[in-house]
C-alpha cells in the first residue's frame, strides 16, 4: 500500500493501514525543493509528523534508519507489515517508481490540492493500470468524471483487464463529506445521525437512559457511551479509555447491565429514495419573505382586507357584481375615479372611507418599493446577524470543512452565523447564496464573538484548521456563555483530552465534544484501499463506528450463519441488507430491511455490517496482531526512511 500526502490524514491513513490492518505501507511525503538535503532532517521531519498519529513508532534521529526486519505474519509474533518513508518534491514518476506503484496493491493519493491528486493518478494509473486508486478531491462532480476516466484508461491500457475481478477500480472520496454529519450533529442535540448505505438509510440517535435504567437499544444498540460522561473529571472516552470508555457494538447482556448509561442505537432502517436538495424547494415559491419585512408583509395584508371588505360592502348596499364594486373601490382608493354626487349616500360614504383607506396605502407601497430596491442592491452582499436572533450555531471557520457543515446544518433548517477572518475564503461564497449572516473578522479579536451573538446562540462550531485559535474561541465563548454546546475541531488526542477534561471541569452543566476529521475520515479511506466500500462513519466519542458492504459468499464468517450467530460483540454485527440492484419492486414490500436474528445468511446476500475498525480488519482478513490484541495499543516496526 502507498500513501501520498503530508498532512493529518495521510498519516493517520498509513498508521491505519499499517496498525490496525497489518499491511506493508510506504508513505510519500513532498518535501519543498529548498528542504535540507541531508537524509536525518528530512526523516526527522517525516517521523515527527507520522509519530503524532501513532506514538508507539519509535523515531530515528541518526542517519537513515536501516530496513525493518521482514514481516513473519502473526503466528510468528512479528507485526505483518512494515512501514516505509519515502521523500520526494512531487508524486511523479521517479517518485512513485521508488515507492514501488508496479508492484502496489494500492495507491492512496491525499494531497489537499485536487490538481495534484489527479496528476499523480494519471500518472500512476499509467505506470500500472491494475493498481487501485483512492483519490482525495473535493470537487465531488469532478471526482464523477474522474473515477470514470481512470478506469476507462485502465481498460485501455490492457483490453483484457476485469475490473470486477482484477479489482482495478478508482475511488473518489472525500474527508470532509465523510466528517460533516458527524460535526453537524454533535452541534445540535438530538440531531439523529443519518448513514446511506446502498439503497438504505440507517438512522442512529443518541439516547439518554431513565434514573436507574438501561438505556433503550431500539432495533439494536451500536454503542454504550463513556461511564465517565457525567464526572467532570472524566475524559471523553477514546481507545485508551478501558472499561470507563465507550463499548462499541455490545452484546445485549452487557447493555441489560450498563444502568445509568446513554447509547447510541439504531432506530430505522428506510429505503434511501430521491431527496429535492434545498436549492430546488426554494426555486419553488416566491422569495416574498427575503423581499419584505415581516411588518411591511402584515401592512400590505391589512390594505388588502380593507379593499376586500369596502368591495363586499359596496355589493351589498348598491348591488353591483362584485366585480364591479371592486373595481369602483380601487379606483376611489387611487383618487381616479368620479365624485358620487347624486348617488346613494352608503355609496358616497364608502367613496370616503376608500380615499381614507388609498392614504393610508401610499406610504406602505413606498416602503415596500424601497425594501425591493434595498434587497436587491444588498443581494451580493454578506447579511449580519440580526439583533433579535436566538438559539443559532456559531461556526468558525469556512474552509472546506466549514463549508460542507455549513451547507448541512441549513438542509435541516437550523440557523447559523458564521464567522471567518479571511474574506476570500471558500465558504464566503456559499454564506452569500444561502443568505447566512457573516461576521468577517478574527475570532481572537474583541467583540467579533458578541457580533454573531454568542451570548444567546444555542451552540459553536470552532471548525479552522489551527487547534490553538478553536480553543481560545472556545475558551471566550464560555466565557460569556458558561453553558454553551461547543464543538471543537482538534487534532492531536492528547491535547483533545486535555482541553476535554479543563473544560468539563469548569464548566461541568456545559456539553463539551472534540472532533479530528482525519480520524473520521481515515477509516473509509483505508477500507477503499482493500477494496471495501465503507459507506460511513458515525462518531462515538473519540471513536469512530464504521459501516461496510460485505458480501456473504464464500465469507467463513458469515455464510451459513444466522443473523445471530454473525453477531461478534465488540467486533461487527449484521444490520441489514444491502438490497441495491436486487430488488426492484416498491420498497415498502420488501420484508429485508430489517432482518430476523434467525434469518441464515445465503451466498447471494450482501450485507451492510456495523464495525470497528479492528473489527473490519479481522472480518476482511487483515488483522494480523494488530487484531488479536484488541483495542489497545501495539509495538510496532521503526518506519524505514528512504532517500527520494
Amino acid at each position: 500500500m502507498i500513501v501520498c500526502g503530508d498532512d493529518a490524514l495521510a498519516h493517520r491513513l498509513a498508521g491505519e493501514l499499517h496498525e490496525v490492518y497489518g499491511e506493508q505501507v510506504t508513505l510519500l511525503v513532498p518535501v519543498r525543493p529548498d528542504a535540507p538535503r541531508t537524509p536525518s532532517a528530512r526523516a526527522g521531519r517525516a517521523l515527527a509528523l507520522f509519530g503524532r498519529v501513532t506514538a508507539a513508532v519509535t523515531r530515528t534521529t541518526g542517519t537513515t534508519a536501516p530496513p525493518a526486519p521482514a514481516a513473519t505474519g502473526a503466528d510468528g509474533g512479528d507485526p505483518t507489515g512494515t512501514l516505509r518513508v519515502v521523500e520526494s518534491a512531487e508524486a511523479d514518476d521517479r517518485a512513485l517508481t521508488d515507492a514501488g506503484v508496479e508492484r502496489a496493491a494500492a495507491l492512496a493519493l491525499v494531497h489537499e490540492d485536487d490538481e495534484t491528486n489527479i496528476r499523480a493518478a494519471l500518472t500512476a494509473r499509467r505506470l500500472n493500470p491494475r493498481l487501485r486508486l483512492v483519490i482525495r478531491l473535493y470537487n465531488r462532480k469532478l471526482g464523477q468524471h474522474l473515477e470514470t476516466l481512470l478506469d476507462q484508461a485502465a481498460a485501455v491500457a490492457e483490453p483484457g483487464l476485469d475490473p470486477e475481478k482484477l479489482d482495478a477500480a478508482t475511488t473518489v472520496l472525500s474527508d470532509v463529506d465523510t466528517a460533516a454529519p458527524g460535526l453537524a450533529a454533535a452541534a445540535v442535540a438530538g440531531t439523529s445521525k443519518v448513514v446511506q448505505a446502498g439503497g438504505l438509510l440507517l438512522h442512529a440517535v443518541e439516547r439518554l437512559p431513565a434514573a436507574g435504567e438501561a438505556p433503550d437499544p431500539g432495533l439494536c444498540t451500536l454503542a454504550l457511551l463513556s461511564a465517565t460522561a457525567r464526572d467532570p473529571a472524566g475524559c471523553e472516552g477514546s481507545e485508551r479509555s478501558g472499561d470507563a470508555g465507550p463499548r462499541l457494538l455490545p452484546d445485549d447482556r452487557t447493555v441489560a447491565a450498563a444502568i445509568g448509561r446513554a447509547a447510541v442505537t439504531l432506530e430505522a432502517v428506510t429505503p434511501a429514495g430521491p431527496v429535492l436538495t434545498s436549492a430546488r424547494l426554494a426555486a419553488s415559491a416566491l422569495p416574498v419573505a427575503s423581499l419584505f419585512s415581516r411588518r411591511l408583509r402584515w401592512s400590505l395584508a391589512g390594505a388588502a382586507a380593507a379593499v376586500l371588505a369596502l368591495a363586499l360592502a359596496s355589493t351589498f348596499t348598491t348591488g353591483d357584481h362584485p366585480l364591479h364594486a371592486a373595481y369602483l373601490t380601487l379606483l376611489d382608493i387611487f383618487a381616479i375615479g368620479d365624485p358620487a354626487v347624486g348617488e346613494s349616500t352608503s355609496r358616497q360614504v364608502l367613496q370616503i372611507l376608500a380615499g381614507f383607506v388609498g392614504l393610508l396605502l401610499l406610504p406602505v407601497i413606498v416602503a415596500a418599493l424601497i425594501e425591493g430596491l434595498g434587497t436587491f442592491r444588498t443581494a451580493t452582499t454578506l447579511r449580519r446577524p440580526p439583533r433579535g436572533l436566538s438559539g443559532h450555531v456559531v461556526l468558525l471557520g469556512l474552509g472546506k470543512v466549514g463549508t460542507r457543515v455549513l451547507a448541512r446544518l441549513r438542509r435541516l433548517n437550523i440557523p447559523v452565523v458564521c464567522v471567518e477572518s479571511d474574506p476570500e475564503a471558500r465558504g464566503i461564497a456559499v454564506a452569500r447564496r444561502l443568505r447566512v449572516p457573516t461576521v468577517i473578522g478574527d475570532v481572537t479579536e474583541e467583540g467579533v464573538l458578541e457580533a454573531a451573538r454568542i451570548d444567546r446562540a444555542h451552540a459553536l462550531l470552532a471548525l479552522t484548521s489551527v487547534d490553538i485559535t478553536n480553543l481560545e474561541a472556545a475558551l471566550s465563548a464560555r466565557a460569556v456563555t458558561p453553558d454553551l454546546r461547543v464543538v471543537l475541531r482538534l487534532y492531536d488526542d492528547d491535547f483533545a483530552t486535555a482541553v476535554f477534561r479543563t473544560l468539563r471541569t469548569a464548566h461541568p452543566a456545559a456539553l463539551t465534544r472534540s472532533r479530528s476529521v482525519s480520524h473520521l475520515a481515515a477509516p473509509a479511506f483505508a477500507g477503499a484501499m482493500l477494496g471495501r466500500q465503507v459507506l460511513g462513519a458515525v462518531p462515538v466519542e473519540r471513536r469512530v463506528l464504521l459501516f461496510a458492504a460485505v458480501d456473504v459468499a464464500d465469507h467463513p464468517l458469515l455464510d451459513g450463519r444466522t443473523v445471530a450467530e454473525a453477531f461478534h460483540p465488540g467486533k461487527w454485527r449484521v444490520i441489514a441488507l444491502d438490497r441495491s440492484g436486487m430488488y426492484s419492486g416498491p420498497a415498502g414490500r420488501d420484508p429485508l430491511w430489517r432482518l430476523d436474528p434467525a434469518r441464515v445468511l445465503e451466498p447471494a446476500d450482501r450485507v451492510v455490517v456495523a464495525a470497528t475498525r479492528r473489527g473490519l480488519a479481522e472480518l476482511l482478513g487483515r488483522g494480523g496482531r494488530a487484531a488479536e490484541t484488541g483495542d489497545g495499543d501495539v509495538p510496532l516496526n521503526p518506519p524505514r526512511t528512504d532517500r527520494g
